[in-house]
């Protein structure tokens, strides 16, 4: 028997939330909107941007009993074995729903960018990584199992994934983006969302919105980009990860629009995220980004004023500890100068997250795990190792030097040849909290490139002496940090795309000092320019922080025991010149006689080259007509003309030769990955409709009209294998939020 509504569980979870709500007192529902972050200092280094300046101490036990809302990473701020994490969390829930009089627990989020981000457990390649394998089926796998070892540990919520569309790559933040193409992201985060949510944990989109589009590619900086742009590059991912994905979380941008911060901006927070789009679950702040309303965009003139403006806006939480939303937030209620319905629209949200994930219910304990926990067990470092291996991109091989001979004197060079950390990016536990503490040990095993080649090439003579060998294996990269402690990572952002620390005159010097072919092997969280060594390089390899089992991978690739399948998420510029650019560009974008700067990328966007070789052939449409409102199916058939196994990723892009408004010349609108062994062939069907040729005509009005469109069958944005006409018949269309968004992809292996 109940005593409350809220307290049965055969009710809505609106109704059990609506209820307890009634039965709070003011400073109760406040609590509910709160976090504490244990652990985290007020001085010294910072975690997060600002941590010592806007961090206060807390009085824990005149907080808890209101009550708690969120716990703030209490596995990712410093070092913690599992097992005893585990039970101190458990041990904390029991504390804090014992303090409270409903007994209600806070709910436990946790970054898990690149893996659960804590010591001792699984560090996979980083989101531009997740890019470069167009395969969400495999990148869902990854995020289902990451999620369910969170939630072993009694973790709720994961503040991943990032679905910013990369627009600068100057952008220190580039190598926790998935890439430069709109759907390449939305599908690739929509997978990771899909995978997170299936394990029980809660998905948080960020960061909403247009953070990575700012000026100069700087972190924090302002955004200035039109209303377009925004509604068909920028948007486009959290739609179709919340529609489609099911997130139920959603952060906040650091960033202003136009002059009008995220974090203060009901259009974007209220307007579109819930009145167009439907969304029903809670808006967190990104860390201190309330606060920041006050101290960096002063647009309040006190913690009070900024938790008013974000709570009006639509912001729920505030993470990742109470400054706004705690007693200053309390006393404007008071005074009327905020109303008490906008605090109750907030905490109706996150009663309603926390009674779905069964933290009301009358029979909640807490999470104790039996045993010793295991956040890196086999079956984790194999999918690392999966995701890791599909992930390297063979950039160029023009001179045939790969794969490496067996018996071969193979040079092995450069800052990152026998460095662990070039696997990881900066929110690798190692990276982000490791640093700290020198002393510690990685907690996972990490084997370098050269501890890899040595062990796939027994056989091998591997020298550290240029001179002394038949090939030379330059190995370079990033160092990824935070706030200017490396080289790529949050707030490590890039003057220009000049490979960094002095390497690019060390890969001057080494190509004016040896005639051995040299194979450059890139481990970095941003493309760099290589314009200046085209032509002089026998081979390239770029993996972007790819992990744990990154450094097998990539010499998987370099020694052919893997042919490489990974297709680049962003393009590679030739030089500094044409930046920022991407190849979502209109005519007037490309290289022209207007100006003598040239932004034709060295590797486009979706290049990538196989030890193998493919034919293309039989390419069509089911019909060559299609109403604005239908759709249609496009063939091809992929054969292995070579001598091994390998992977072709068709990519199918849109050119719309006349529209109302300035378009790409392509976009991409559909993928597949076909796995072949030699000899054998498969049909690729595409299942094109019409929606997924729409644009923004003008603000808030997306549009299919009719006319001709083209679609093209490609290995990359620059590689055009076979051209598809449509015409698009009929009366032209207004399309909303219940749109196609995606172009099913079909691969059917065909019998010899």
């Amino acid at each position: 028997m109940h005593h409350h509504p809220w307290q049965d569980t055969s009710r809505p979870s609106e109704e059990r939330a609506a209820d307890l709500l009634s039965r709070m007192t003011l400073e109760e529902k406040l609590a509910q909107l709160s976090s504490i972050w244990p652990g985290s200092e007020a001085e010294g280094e910072d975690v997060a941007p600002f941590q010592h300046e806007v961090s206060e101490a807390v009085d824990l036990d005149g907080l808890l009993p209101h009550g708690l809302g969120q716990l703030t990473r209490p596995f990712g701020t410093a070092p913690v074995d599992p097992t005893e994490g585990a039970r101190a969390l458990a041990d904390f829930q029991s504390r804090v729903a014992a303090a409270n009089r409903f007994g209600i627990p806070a709910l436990a989020h946790e970054e898990c960018l690149t893996g659960f981000t804590a010591w001792q457990a699984t560090v996979f390649p980083t989101p531009l990584a997740w890019g470069a394998t167009f395969d969400p089926a495999l990148v869902r796998e990854m995020s289902a199992a990451i999620g369910a070892s969170m939630r072993s540990v009694g973790i709720h919520q994961g503040l991943s994934p990032v679905l910013d569309v990369v627009r600068d790559p100057r952008w220190g933040r580039t190598e926790e983006s998935i890439g430069e193409d709109p759907y390449l992201v939305a599908t690739v985060a929509t997978a990771y969302v899909a995978g997170l949510e299936s394990a029980g944990i809660v998905a948080t989109l960020k960061h909403f919105a247009g953070y990575s589009a700012s000026r100069g590619g700087r972190n924090h900086a302002p955004v200035s980009i039109g209303p377009r742009e925004l509604a068909d590059v920028i948007l486009p991912p959290f739609e179709m990860a919340l529609r489609e994905g099911g997130a139920r979380s959603v952060m906040h941008a650091y960033n202003d629009l136009d002059g009008v911060p995220a974090a203060a901006s009901p259009d974007l927070l209220t307007g579109l995220l819930r009145e167009e789009w439907g969304f029903t679950g809670t808006v967190v702040a990104d860390y201190f980004g309330i606060s920041f309303l006050e101290r960096n965009h002063r647009v309040a003139d006190s913690p009070a004023r900024a938790g008013a403006l974000a709570l009006a806006a639509g912001v729920d939480v505030e993470l990742p500890s109470v400054r706004c939303y705690g007693e200053p937030l309390l006393k404007a209620v008071r005074s009327g100068e905020v109303s008490e319905e906008l605090v109750d629209r907030a905490v109706l949200r996150v009663l309603r997250q926390k009674c779905e994930l069964g933290l009301l219910d009358p029979d909640w304990k807490p999470t104790v795990p039996e045993g010793k926990v295991d956040l890196d067990p086999p079956a984790m470092r194999e999918l690392a190792r999966r995701v890791a291996e599909e992930s390297v991109v063979l950039l160029d091989n023009r001179r045939d030097v790969l794969p490496l001979s067996p018996t071969a004197r193979i040079a092995v060079v450069g800052p990152y040849a026998d460095e662990r950390s070039a696997m990881l990016g900066c929110y690798t536990f190692p990276r982000h909290v490791g640093v700290e503490h020198p002393d510690l040990a990685l907690g996972v095993e990490i084997p370098t490139l050269l501890d890899s080649l040595g062990a796939e090439l027994p056989g091998a003579d591997l020298t550290a002496s240029p001179e002394d060998a038949d090939i030379v294996v330059a190995v370079l990269g990033d160092r990824s940090g935070l706030f200017g402690r490396g080289t790529s990572g949050e707030g490590c952002d890039a003057e220009d795309l000049t490979l960094p620390d002095g390497q690019a005159a060390f890969l001057d010097e080494l190509l004016e000092r040896t005639d051995k072919p040299v194979v450059l092997v890139l481990l970095t969280g941003r493309p760099y320019a290589l314009g200046r060594w085209d032509g002089r390089l026998a081979a390239v390899v770029q993996a972007f922080f790819p992990g744990e089992e990154g450094g097998p991978a990539v010499a998987g690739v370099l020694t052919g025991r893997i042919d490489p399948s990974g297709r680049l998420p962003v393009s590679v510029p030739r030089g500094n010149g044409g930046q920022p650019w991407t190849y979502l560009a209109p005519p007037l974008g490309l290289k022209g006689a207007a100006s003598n700067l040239d932004p034709t990328p060295l590797y486009p966007f979706g290049h990538g080259l196989s030890y193998t070789t493919f034919a293309w052939e039989g390419a069509g449409a089911d019909t060559d007509a299609l109403p604005t409102d239908g759709g249609t199916r496009v063939r091809l058939t992929v054969r292995n003309t070579g001598e091994r196994a390998g992977t072709e990723v068709v990519q199918l892009y849109l050119h719309d030769p006349v529209a109302r408004t300035v378009q790409p010349v392509s976009r991409l609108v559909g993928y597949a990955r076909v796995a072949l062994e030699p000899g054998q062939a498969a049909e690729v069907v595409f299942d094109f409709h019409a929606d997924l040729a729409s644009y923004t005509e003008r603000p808030g009005r997306r549009i299919v009209e009719p006319g001709a469109v083209e679609l093209r069958l490609a290995a990359s944005s620059a590689d055009v294998r076979h051209t598809v006409p449509l015409t698009l018949t009929g009366e032209e269309r207004t399309v909303g939020h219940d749109r196609r968004m995606t172009c099913g992809a079909e691969v059917r292996v065909l019998r010899p």
